[in-house]
């Protein structure tokens, strides 16, 4: 912004004055010093200049502020455009040491506590010390002072220590659940390096997890494992047209002091569309592969869905359109710097409608098997429920059913599948929900626990190892009682839902069931039945 000195007059010998002040605007690099006999001419000229360089320099900012954007449109289409080719350069294995979390505690230590400075003691008078009653009141004042800084640095040292407290036990917190991921961290490794079957899933999640796209980019998906053939399939949600950005420019027009905006054209749109989908399949691929050290992978099915909706009915619907398999031997044969993602795409049989951005469905090459040994046949228990029938104290069995038996119905919009395991007795997977929108929902790993007694953050570990395990997408844990909040910290940001008494009843109350929950009945009647 422009500013301006303070206004001087000279006078000259016949007593007539001369104004003058100085003017500037240093982002410009400009000055000007203006003089006029007239104050108020002088102001005006000075103000008419100033605006006028305002002006220019918001222009200028302006016109920078479109260049800015054209140079961030340019580089995000170049790299929509590239990107295959920037995975090229990064090694996808997975560093071990990279992913474990060495930060220190980030809460800062309390200060050291700080005193107040003492009050003064009073000045001893001239009869202080002559008579003893004057000399005790002197004393007294002494003594009530130092009992008030006494208390106040008493005061001060217990906030100190409860501070400390509090922070002490923060750190020791954030130090355990940082041990206890880094173990889980290491003990995979373990796993992984010794071709443990088991450990795939979560290595192959965190390879997938580590390739960098676009924010905008929905970034999910789901793995399925074959050890007996070495076999992998990627359920991918890929991202939409309409999230694909379509600014390649700004220009500011001075005269019109506005932007314009420039956009790619649809043909061209279409094509980049078509170009990102073909290049996150393939790239998918490599990753897989070139991360896979210990050779457990022989072949990768990708199929590739996007989340979008019906044009005719309006409908919300995911389908799959594009689908391609390779094994590892055929694909390492492939020069990926001189390809073309399309055409490579064909040349790996790989299958998709001639336009991808039409969203025509396709079936996948290979679908991920729902079956499950460990899945035995369900019965109802729902039905037989009332306001007098206490779940906390049912049969776990019988409890495990209900939690399938409402979980069906939770999911039945969607037409998920909810199959229930061989009796677990709280070991393991009780049930597993199979969403067939294998994007948003995918494999879905329940846990039923009727307990009496606040559940721990243990439980809930089990859970977070079960569903990586199992290479679900999401876990749910669902109790008669409740959760201690340790479990409840455990599973924040984390993919678990905790679902505890209270709202175990309400989900029981919304799909027309009645019963209760009572701690303390359940006790006595579990206690009843194993005398």
């Amino acid at each position: 912004m422009s500013e301006r000195g303070e206004i001087s007059v000279e006078y000259s010998s016949r007593g007539n004055p001369t104004y003058e002040i100085q003017i500037w605007h240093d982002e410009l690099g400009k000055h000007k010093l203006i003089r006029s006999r007239n104050e108020s001419e002088l102001i005006s000229r000075a103000n008419e200049m100033m605006m006028k360089w305002d002006k220019a320099w918001d222009q200028e900012c302006k016109s920078e502020e479109a260049q800015r954007h054209t140079e961030e449109a340019e580089q995000l289409m170049a790299d929509l455009e590239n990107l295959l080719n920037h995975t090229l350069d990064i090694n996808d294995s997975i560093n071990w040491v990279s992913i474990k979390d060495l930060s220190e505690f980030p809460d800062p230590k309390p200060e050291e506590a700080e005193y107040p400075k003492k009050a003064e003691y009073p000045k001893k008078g001239f009869f202080t010390d002559i008579f003893s009653s004057t000399r005790q009141k002197h004393e007294d004042k002494i003594a009530q002072i130092d009992k008030k800084y006494e208390e106040i640095t008493e005061k001060i040292d217990k906030k100190y220590e409860e501070e400390m407290k509090e922070w002490k036990t923060s750190q020791t917190e954030f130090l355990n659940v940082q041990e206890e991921e880094n173990i889980k961290i290491e003990q995979l490794k373990g796993k992984y390096v010794r071709s443990d079957p088991d450990a795939i899933l979560p290595y192959c999640e965190l390879v997938l997890n580590n390739s960098l796209y676009p924010t905008f980019f929905p970034k999910k998906f789901e793995l399925e494992y074959k050890p007996e053939n070495g076999i992998l399939i990627i359920n991918y949600q890929l991202p939409e047209l309409e999230d694909i950005p379509t600014l390649t420019g700004v220009r500011y027009i001075k005269t019109r002091d506005e932007y314009i905006e420039k956009h790619l054209a649809k043909t061209k749109l279409n094509a980049l569309y078509d170009s990102i989908l073909y290049q996150m399949a393939i790239r998918s691929l490599h990753e897989i592969f070139e991360a896979d050290e210990i050779n457990m992978i022989t072949s990768v099915t990708f199929n590739g869905y996007v989340d979008t909706h019906d044009r005719a009915t309006g409908a919300d619907i995911t389908p799959c359109v594009l689908t391609v398999q390779s094994s590892k031997e055929e694909f390492n044969q492939i020069n990926l710097r001189n390809v073309e993602p399309k055409t490579c795409f064909k040349a790996l049989k790989g299958i998709a409608a001639s336009r991808l951005y039409t969203m025509t469905p396709i079936a996948p090459i290979l679908q991920m098997d729902r079956s499950d040994s460990r899945f035995i046949i369900s019965y109802e228990v729902a039905d037989s429920l009332s306001d007098s029938v206490n779940i906390a104290a049912m049969d776990w069995q019988d409890f495990e059913h209900l939690i399938r038996e409402l979980f069906e119905q939770e999911f039945e919009d969607s037409g998920a599948e909810v199959k229930v395991t061989q009796a677990s007795r709280d070991k393991g997977v009780d049930a597993i929900a199979f969403d067939p929108d294998p994007i948003r929902g995918g494999k879905i790993v329940i846990q039923a626990k009727r307990y009496t007694n606040t559940v721990g953050v243990s439980a809930v570990r089990d859970l977070y190892g079960t569903v990586l395990n199992e290479g679900a997408g999401k876990g749910i844990l669902v109790t008669t009682s409740d959760y201690g909040s340790e479990a409840y910290d455990f599973a924040r940001d984390k993919p678990l839902v905790l679902i505890n008494g209270n709202n175990l009843l309400h989900m029981l109350e919304k799909h027309g069931h009645k019963a209760k929950i009572d701690i303390k009945e359940a006790k006595m009647i579990l206690a009843d039945r194993e005398e």
